[in-house]
């Protein structure tokens, strides 16, 4: 029997999933590797309190070897060679039914930003997955609508992202202690379904999240060795694509790729979590951090630019994949609005696949066949472009840090943006949605994080708006009582309901506002759900 305790509620078909096999070998990976994950955590609080002090980061010297040598990551599969577009989502039954056949060439599976760590998905999401590898995922609604797959032998390949290493899963105990929520969405998705895959011609593929290291990713590396060598598959079957989403790892793109070189499919360029990034590690570095309304921050700002340079000539030269950022727009029934986000998702995947990306990702259905037609007239069909010649790249740590060359402008209709997207997300997050569709828009935890992060940051900096006015406490203040009025005047009398809503208002600002700043809004958010039973 395993030593692991269960405390979550009650979750259907949840007995096929937690069985003493798959928790056994999720233990294992929890004592083996559960001290690292620990002592990298407090790795990144030190190096965070350096770049407070110096207000800066640069490539490591240490390992400058790496990044000159001349080395190659494995083989890409060969149902995994073209990824021209992915669609991302959560692991919700219907959802995942939706992306299956949305004619995407791979679908990420998400426990993470666009999913909640409420326990009926965490359980409900493997659940899932394993119908969805075995192509007998079906649903039908309480309104008797039934969803089904289309063509079960032409789905897109399924790449799951576990949560990131900062996360604890309180469910599941060992030895008294909550384990690591990325070895519980890993360890389980591979212990029920590794040789399912390979079965039928696909394997283990993985997205991870939110690193800050290569020593992160070796750490990766080891759990995907020590996984392979207990189910007696063969070393580097596992492949993972990481996402570049954070600033300090966008120093180590090569040695991220090394350490995980045997099992490496490529880097993405997770856009939104990597301005977070920035705003949070350079919170308190004054005006040349401080930068303009969420909107104006495109990928054309010098520094996104030299962040997306980077990312495809670094992967290319390892004969790795570069995939392109989320597309949050989503299809409208206004026409002009539709027509609008349409054309700004063009330009976007444009850019992308004439910078070099191999592929790029979309939030939503109505998005695929316009990522698919756009790459498909570069590409052709070939499946990707990595050995595609392109001219040198020379990308410095000044360039990536050029936060202050960041166009745009402060604007109060912007700061009300950021308070109300944080507000009405945080709501939908704690009823258990992780993807959330805001303005025309498909929010996640990433948005809402640049949301409150972005206030913090105007707040502790004296920004002003492009009307002269400061963005003080008292000024954000008045924001909320004057957009939480609003929202509230739309739920009515139900008790229940503005509760729910008065918690998610109390959250957004502790941490927009807090002095002390949460590293991650999820957090906090997580200890409210788990106290609720969730």
């Amino acid at each position: 029997m395993p030593d692991i305790q269960v405390t979550g509620p009650e979750v259907e078909r949840s007995a096929e999933i937690l069985t003493d096999d798959a928790l056994a070998f999720v233990a294992g990976i929890q004592r083996k590797f559960g001290d690292r994950r620990n002592e990298l955590l407090a790795a990144r609080a030190t190096r965070r309190a350096e770049v407070a002090r110096t207000g800066r980061l640069d490539f490591l010297e240490s390992t400058r070897s790496v990044r000159e040598g001349d080395w190659q990551v494995g083989p890409i599969p060969a149902d995994f060679a073209d990824r021209r577009v992915e669609i991302t989502g959560p692991t919700e039954r219907k959802m995942a039914i939706n992306a299956l056949n949305s004619g995407a060439k791979v679908w990420l599976a998400d426990f993470e930003d666009a999913n909640t760590p409420h326990w009926v998905n965490v359980i409900g999401g493997q659940v899932n997955l394993y119908d969805a590898v075995r192509r007998t995922i079906a649903f039908t609604s309480p309104k008797d609508k039934s969803y089904a797959l289309k063509d079960p032998d032409n789905i897109p390949v399924i790449v799951p992202r576990p949560r990131g290493w900062h996360f604890d899963e309180e469910h599941l105990t060992l030895d008294g202690s909550p384990l690591v929520a990325a070895f519980v969405d890993f360890g389980l998705y591979f212990f029920h379904n590794a040789r399912e895959l390979l079965a039928r011609g696909s394997g283990p593929y993985f997205y991870l999240p939110k690193m800050e290291s290569h020593l992160e990713a070796r750490l990766w590396n080891d759990v995907f060795t020590y996984a392979e060598q207990a189910l007696g598959i063969d070393h580097g079957t596992i492949r993972a694509t990481v996402l570049i989403e954070t600033i300090p790892a966008a120093f180590e793109m090569d040695e991220i790729l090394y350490e995980l070189r045997d099992h490496m499919a490529g880097l993405n360029a997770g856009r939104w979590d990597y301005l977070f990034s920035i705003i949070k590690y350079f919170r308190d570095a004054g005006a040349a951090f401080t930068l303009p309304d969420r909107a104006d921050v495109t990928m054309n700002a010098p520094m996104m630019k030299a962040y997306s340079d980077l990312l495809v000539a670094t992967c290319h030269r390892r004969g790795a994949f570069a995939i392109g950022g989320m597309a949050a727009f989503i299809p409208s029934k206004d026409p002009a609005v539709n027509a609008n986000a349409f054309d700004k998702v063009r330009a976007d995947k444009t850019r992308e696949v004439t910078t070099g990306f191999d592929g790029s990702w979309v939030a939503h259905p109505g998005m695929v066949e316009l990522c698919k037609e756009v790459f498909t007239t570069v590409l052709g069909d070939a499946p990707n472009q990595i050995a595609t010649a392109r001219p040198t790249v020379d990308v410095s740590a000044d360039d990536l840090l050029d936060a202050g060359a960041t166009p745009g402008t402060r604007t109060l209709d912007g700061l009300r943006t950021n308070v109300s997207v944080g507000i009405i997300y945080l709501q939908a997050w704690l009823q258990g949605n992780g993807a959330v569709a805001i303005h025309n828009l498909m929010e996640d935890a990433a948005t809402a994080e640049i949301s409150r992060s972005q206030i913090w940051q105007w707040v502790t900096s004296g920004a002003t708006l492009d009307s002269g006015e400061t963005v003080t406490r008292e000024l954000v203040d008045r924001i909320v009582e004057e957009e939480y009025a609003g929202l509230l005047a739309a739920v009515g009398d139900d008790e229940s309901a503005r509760a729910s809503w008065e918690t998610a208002r109390r959250l957004f600002v502790e941490c927009a506002l807090d002095p002390d700043f949460p590293d991650f809004l999820t957090l906090p958010a997580y200890e409210e759900v788990v106290r609720a039973g969730g």
